[in-house]
């Protein structure tokens, strides 16, 4: 990726076009329509939300995200996790904000296609012969297309997406022409550049404030655009969506100045709605274009959505690599960098993107439960962002007012979306706080366990090991034992580990490994390093993977040890005089080892529970063998209680038969 973004390139670009921006870029389609509906259109009305839109969109999407949230790239990655992993080091509480934004985004990423499908297939509505299409109808087809679009999650998109920027190419252009017709028709409409009509509108319009709800939607994106940078690098981003920006404003105020000529002084409620068809997007198309502006709106939104559930997976697989997740099973359905398929995940989100479209219908309803989910992700990246530039030693005066700044206009974002909690807003927060739970719950669980964990010197068994390893009285367990640890410190090891090898049934074994994986704070970096304790007896790999990388442990383990062989640095030829003298390899055997709660605990009730929703999502989630990519034919798995809170007072009293207290 170069120095942490790519070159500006015509392709880097185009993909961005694909990639970056279809959540934002779709907003057009149901915006207005939010914003008027049950209305009367006025000139307040129309030029104060559009005043709104255009300051929305420049202080939130183009200043905090593409101009300043875009610097805190983690070698060229960004997103919550990214930012999290940058920073984490520098307070242990940063864990939550990134845990709270990350499992808002995926909440968000539920609502996302419905919303955006719904609202472009109701296009249809516009032309008479469609006006009394039934709402079960289009619910039907809306289905229809998430049931197809999550079905070929599972292939990638490696054949179909280099088709993604030049039709997202074609939506914006297609935005912009529709905005330009009719900009015309109420020249008025260029008022809202100034920011006192905002004011105004915000200021005197009843109930002003509340319909700042509806406008947020026009930069709901503005997160997916910062998780999605490792796609096409900063400078791409940066530059296109100046051509994006320009095409959104225009097509806003295309629909503003379409209203304020057609529909002023009328209340646009769901009589006129039904008797007129309207739909303050698909207004602007003549009759004769709506069909083909229905299909390039769908595809769009189909793009849109893919790059929300792509950004999901990647967020869940992060998560993973920060222990912030349970181990989900990963596909990798092609060898283009980054794609990754989560079946599970992809289940879990089409249930939830069907339930929504089920329970809501028409994409009106939906506008009510969208936003609430982002506006909370977008005030955790605040917060992070604001420790990142502690980090980079910017001056405090800078930091306070970026904090004061945006933590204010988002928290006015945030209580005016709560006014759509109790019609539907409650989902999409359930929903995150569901994902939130799994996460507290996985982090907090193993910060318990690893209170208890027991390490001890390695060197002091050292002896024991050799002794082992030649002792012919025990039967060989394995020519090569493999044992995964934890142990940050190469001179140490798990008690539990020493306990398996010498005492629990003793494992006789010619070389045993010790391998030890460190996830560090950037992306990519996937290296190892070989510490030989007793040549060809004891030897310790440690894998250094960023947070991005899959711990491919049994591919990986399989290099080493041939990069060792070729190095003439390890005999792996098998000590059994048969097989030695015809060099045939010593068979490779990795222990894994699970913990069960022992109920020999004496914990607090909220660690008790914590433990006991963890170990049921455990079992639900992928095990120990598989989390590693290990292979199942040489691995085998002990077993073993984890006592993280001892009984101490156990009150039992010994009693003796009659004759002996005699």
């Amino acid at each position: 990726m170069g120095k942490h973004t790519q070159k500006i390139t015509g392709a880097g670009l185009l993909i961005a076009l694909g990639i970056i921006y279809g959540d934002i870029g779709t907003s057009p389609l149901y915006v207005f329509n939010a914003i008027v509906n049950g209305r009367e259109v006025s000139d307040l009305l129309i030029i104060g939300a559009l005043s709104c839109i255009i300051w929305t969109i420049t202080l939130q999407t183009t200043l905090k995200y593409v101009w300043l949230v875009l610097k805190a790239d983690n070698r060229g990655e960004g997103g919550t996790f990214a930012l999290y992993a940058l920073v984490r080091r520098r307070r242990k509480w940063l864990v939550i904000p990134a845990m709270i934004g990350g499992a808002s985004l995926l909440a968000d990423g539920i609502i996302t296609p419905p919303i955006s499908i719904t609202s472009a297939i109701e296009g249809l509505k516009v032309l008479p012969s469609f006006r009394e299409l039934h709402v079960n109808t289009i619910v039907i087809i809306v289905l229809s297309i998430l049931t197809i679009f999550f079905f070929m999650q599972q292939f990638g998109t490696g054949s179909i997406g280099k088709f993604f920027g030049p039709v997202m190419f074609v939506w914006f252009t297609m935005l912009a022409l529709l905005g330009f017709f009719h900009v015309t028709d109420d020249l008025s409409i260029f008022k809202a550049l100034s920011p006192y009509y905002a004011i105004e509108f915000l200021a005197t319009y009843p109930e002003g404030f509340w319909l700042l709800g509806a406008v947020f939607l026009c930069t709901t994106g503005a997160e997916a655009l910062y998780s999605d940078l490792g796609h096409c690098g900063r400078d791409n981003i940066r530059i296109s969506w100046i051509y994006v920006k320009i095409c959104l404003l225009i097509n806003y105020f295309g629909q503003g100045a379409s209203l304020l000529a057609h529909y002023k002084g009328k209340t646009i409620d769901a009589a006129f709605k039904a008797e007129t068809g309207f739909h303050a997007f698909y207004d602007l198309m003549p009759n004769w274009f709506v069909i083909t502006g229905v299909l390039i709106a769908t595809s769009a939104t189909i793009i849109a959505s893919q790059a929300m559930i792509a950004g999901a997976f990647t967020l869940i697989s992060e998560a993973m690599r920060l222990n912030l997740w349970p181990r989900l099973k990963i596909n990798y359905p092609s060898e283009e960098r980054g794609q990754l398929f989560i079946p599970f995940m992809n289940f879990f989100m089409f249930l939830g993107c069907v339930f929504v479209v089920l329970y809501f219908k028409e994409s009106s309803s939906m506008e009510a439960a969208y936003g609430l989910a982002i506006i909370v992700t977008m005030l955790m990246t605040t917060v992070l962002f604001a420790n990142y530039l502690v980090l980079h030693r910017i001056s405090s005066p800078l930091i306070w007012l970026f904090l004061v700044l945006y933590l204010t206009i988002e928290s006015g974002y945030l209580v005016a979306l709560m006014d759509k909690f109790l019609h539907g807003g409650y989902i999409t927060l359930i929903i995150g706080f569901v994902m939130f739970l799994v996460m507290y719950v996985w982090y907090r669980a193993r910060k318990i366990k690893n209170r208890y964990v027991e390490f001890v010197r390695l060197d002091h068994y050292l002896p024991l090991l050799q002794e082992l390893s030649n002792d012919m009285t025990v039967t060989k367990h394995a020519t090569h034992l493999v044992y995964l640890t934890s142990a940050n410190n190469p001179k140490e090891i798990e008690h539990k580990i020493i306990y398996s090898i010498l005492n629990r049934k003793p494992k006789r074994a010619d070389i045993y490994w010790f391998v030890h994986v460190d996830t560090l704070d950037d992306p990519y970096t996937c290296e190892y390093e070989v510490e030989t304790i007793i040549p060809n007896e004891v030897i310790r790999v440690e894998f250094r993977l960023g947070f991005r990388m899959q711990p491919r442990i049994n591919l990986m383990f399989r290099k080493v040890v041939e990069d060792m062989v070729a190095n003439k640095e390890v005999n792996i030829t098998s000590r059994y005089e048969s097989l030695q003298r015809n060099n045939v390899v010593g068979d490779f055997q990795f222990v894994v080892m699970e913990k069960f709660l022992s109920q020999d605990n004496e914990l607090p009730l909220f660690e008790r529970i914590i433990m006991r929703i963890y170990f049921a999502i455990k079992k639900a989630s992928l095990s120990e063998e598989k989390g590693f990519g290990l292979d199942m034919s040489n691995v085998s798995v002990e077993k073993f209680p984890l006592i993280v809170a001892p009984i101490s007072s156990l009150k039992l009293k010994r009693i003796y038969p009659p004759d002996e207290e005699e």
